[in-house]
Order: structure tokens, then sequence, then C-alpha cells
């Protein structure tokens, strides 16, 4: 094998592949963020401490979003969580069905807090929907 190839130092083909800490670290020259489609998150009047979460919530945060087949009253529904893991809501049914489509063939989708508005006792949090490509 090419001495220089097989380097574990600065420099070499090897080097420019392995991250630090030793693991691999494969480029993804095509990756990116395609924007699909703005909505809102259903349900969160339903969301225990929701209140005191809306302070926490900023505009442009990153949302995962869970497939939840098992859900009984939707079995397209998907879970929206904030960063820390919190349930803050759903994707609205009306919304929904091309969705957990996509997701489940394997695609993965996420949202991003556009906005944030209480309306009477409702905190509605619009949303733009992305898939990670």
């Amino acid at each position: 094998m090419d001495k220089e190839l097989s380097q574990s130092g600065e420099s070499g083909i090897i080097s420019l592949i392995h991250r630090k800490g030793g693991g691999l670290a494969i480029a993804r020259p095509f990756e990116r963020e395609i924007f699909l489609f703005d909505t809102h998150i259903a349900g969160t009047t339903h969301v225990a401490g929701i209140e005191e979460l809306e302070p926490h919530l900023q505009i442009d945060e990153k949302l995962s979003f869970f497939r939840e087949p098992d859900n009984l009253y939707d079995p397209q529904a998907i879970v929206i969580k904030n960063a820390n893991g919190v349930k803050i809501g759903y994707v609205p049914r009306a919304d929904n069905i091309i969705f957990s489509r996509l997701m489940d063939a394997g695609k993965l989708l996420f949202g991003r807090i556009s906005s944030k508005e209480t309306i009477n006792s409702w905190l509605k949090i619009g949303i733009k929907v992305f898939l990670h490509e």
C-alpha cells in the first residue's frame, strides 16, 4: 500500500475521511434541506405546560418529526418534538397524509418554527416543513 495513503497523521487521503476520535466521516456532497410546506402545530392546547415552554421555543428552531402509526385518532399521525425531545404537538391531520407516506418510505422530515402567536388560550406555532435529502 502507498505510504501516503496509509498515513494516520495529519496528511494523507485516509486522514481526510477519518474524524477526530476515530470514526469515519463520509462526505455527503449533495446533502440539503428542501422546503416542502407551511403549516402550524396542531394540538398545542392539549400539551401540559405549553405556557411555560413557549418562551423557550425560538423562531427558526429545528423540530423533530416522529411517526405515530398506532395513534387511535389518526394512523398518519406525526408527533412534533423540540430539540430537548419534548412533545409540542402534531402535524395537522389535513397536512399529514403525504408527509406520513414520505416518512414511512424512510425519508427524514423536520420542521422549523416560523411564527408564534397566542390567540385566546391557543398557542399557534407556525412551522415550515422540510425534507432532509
